[in-house]
């Protein structure tokens, strides 16, 4: 077998594949958001309502004394709500500062408005990776801009020694601008919401990385982003944020390391490439990374151990509990690896790569792992083909309504259901599980959820309630517990993906998208229409209504010319 030199490769990747931003454009844009209301503030301060009417977004220097927004005497408050999910930052404008002492402010976001009005350390709060939470001087006649984090709350308090007059206060958005190429609309609205959703949830991860989560934590976990690939590819296709991301994982991991010290995110990277060269067909990509591709999955082969794989079984929060499912799962995963890696080492001609990785596939496809009860683990059992996906939904992915349905595995789990034929049962769990968190008040999708967390609980846009539980800050665990717990994580983003590709039945069939099947699954739905996005800024786009016999019909298809579709 070829070897590698580490050190060899990591440069060669580092000088070939890293995405260096020094010197470069900011990729994100900045739009200013105004406060949509004001929460609640202290019981002595008049006038906060002003800051949510028209403003002029500047200190006024021709009234001196006079400005038109509330003062804040010392100890004094207000809570301002965005209306939505944001990434990036507050400014906030003093026209007046009354005495002399230094102006300062206390200022908390807050993904709910629990979370904005926690002290630190209570149930979870913290300024892990973002400071939410901080105390800052306020300019005489000036702007004062602080952050960023993710949020939709902001909590300003008067700490300093004088009154302090608040001209404006509004939100610094900081997203990619990103061009939709597929889109989603049905008979559902409930349905509408969650894709619509998705699709932001994603948008807000991808920063200048694609991140998990926008509070917390804003960092680049390979497995996370696989969910996150295949919805950014089915909307807004080919975008630069996903080869970036993966080169930059390349460029920081020594092939013969796991990445984030994960095993199963090195099997994650495999995958993502492989989905990136699937959808593209940039074979050029490939080839900058042949002998990292390679050496990575020589070490993949170190994981293996008695003819299974041995090596770090981490899935998904839920599976955390059950280390047999765990186990079983990343069988499934592995095995899809190996095949991924075939497929990639054939595009490249590599037929020592492509017989090492076939080897590893026959290994692992004379497994008959159980799911024992995790449908985490059921689900890659059945995309594996290691177990027939009507066998996994009836003995763990249809049982016990939603509950074990998690926000990362749960777009295999739909996936999962669709290939067993149980196209309903899917999208009766994207409404309820994935909109019972809409019903929660939330506008982009969590780092995990239980439906049973619902059960006499306030809302996230609601001040806490007595006698009621809090869904942000009395749930969670192992390391996203109460208000550390991320109310914006792209892995929870799979309804995106899944609408275009079961409930308007579009998918690509080759390499390059050049063949491109539609065969909807309407579940109860009367019509559907969308899209999915092409490589080259295309898209191909569908209608389907039910017909006077109840079957799906494919009303219209709209395809660029050289692409084939199949029904």
């Amino acid at each position: 077998m070829k070897t590698y030199s580490t050190i060899g490769v990591i440069a060669a990747a580092s000088l070939e594949c890293a995405v260096v931003f020094a010197g470069k454009m900011d990729p994100c844009v900045r739009e200013m958001v105004p406060p949509t209301r004001v929460v609640a503030t202290s019981q002595s301060l008049k006038g906060a309502d002003a800051l949510c009417g028209p403003r002029h977004w500047q200190v006024s220097e021709g009234a001196f004394g006079r400005g038109s927004g509330p003062v804040l005497s010392p100890g004094e408050w207000l809570l301002l709500d965005f209306g939505r999910e944001l990434h990036g930052s507050i400014q906030i404008g003093c026209g007046t500062r009354r005495g002399k002492s230094q102006a300062r402010a206390r200022v908390r976001f807050g993904e709910s408005v629990a979370e904005a009005m926690s002290e630190l350390g209570e149930k979870g709060s913290c300024n892990d990776h973002a400071i939410r939470d901080g105390v800052v001087d306020l300019p005489w006649f000036g702007m004062r801009e602080i952050g960023q984090s993710g949020f939709r709350f902001a909590r300003i308090d008067n700490v300093g020694g004088g009154a302090v007059q608040i001209e404006y206060v509004r939100a610094v958005s900081v997203m990619r601008p990103m061009k939709r190429l597929g889109a989603f609309r049905s008979s559902d609205e409930r349905l509408n919401a969650v894709w619509e959703t998705a699709v932001r949830t994603v948008h807000l991860c991808c920063q200048n990385y694609l991140w998990d989560g926008i509070k917390r934590d804003r960092l680049v976990w390979m497995g996370d982003t696989h969910p996150e690939t295949m919805a950014v590819l089915a909307v807004f296709g080919a975008a630069d944020v996903l080869p970036e991301s993966l080169d930059y994982m390349a460029a920081t991991t020594a092939p013969d390391r796991w990445m984030n010290g994960m095993p199963t995110y090195t099997l994650w990277w495999l995958r993502n490439v492989a989905e990136w060269y699937r959808y593209t067909g940039d074979i050029e990509y490939l080839r900058r990374h042949a002998a990292y591709i390679s050496a990575t999955f020589a070490h993949v082969l170190t994981g293996m151990k008695g003819g299974e794989w041995t090596a770090g079984t981490f899935l998904d929060w839920p599976t955390q509990h059950n280390g047999a499912a765990a186990k079983a799962g990343t069988q499934a995963l592995a095995l899809m690896c190996a095949r991924d890696t075939a497929f990639m080492a054939d595009a490249l001609g590599d037929a020592a790569l492509a017989a090492r990785a076939r080897s590893l596939a026959a290994e692992l496809g004379k497994l008959r792992p159980a799911p024992s009860g995790a449908k985490s683990s059921a689900a890659l059992l059945a995309l594996s083909g290691l177990r027939d996906p009507k066998e996994m939904f009836a003995e763990s992915l249809g049982r016990d309504g939603h509950a074990k349905v998690s926000t990362f595995y749960g777009y295999y789990m739909i996936e999962a259901m669709s290939l067993a034929g149980e196209h309903q049962r899917a999208l009766d769990t994207v409404r309820d599980y994935w909109g019972g968190m809409l019903d929660m008040g939330a506008t982009s999708f969590w780092e995990d959820f239980n439906l049973a967390w619902t059960n006499n609980a306030f809302r996230v846009d609601s001040l806490p309630v007595a006698g009621m539980k809090d869904v942000h800050g009395d749930y969670g665990e192992f390391c996203y517990k109460g208000f550390r717990h991320s109310l914006c994580h792209g892995w929870s983003a799979g309804p995106a993906a899944w609408c275009i590709h079961n409930v308007l039945g579009i998918r690509p069939l080759d390499v390059g998208c050049r063949t491109v099947q539609v065969k909807p699954n309407l579940g109860d739905l009367q019509w559907a229409e969308g899209a999915m996005a092409l490589p080259g800024g295309r898209s191909v786009s569908v209608r389907v209504e039910r017909g006077p016999d109840g079957r799906p019909v494919v009303v219209k298809v709209d395809a660029p010319v050289d692409v084939k579709v199949v029904r």
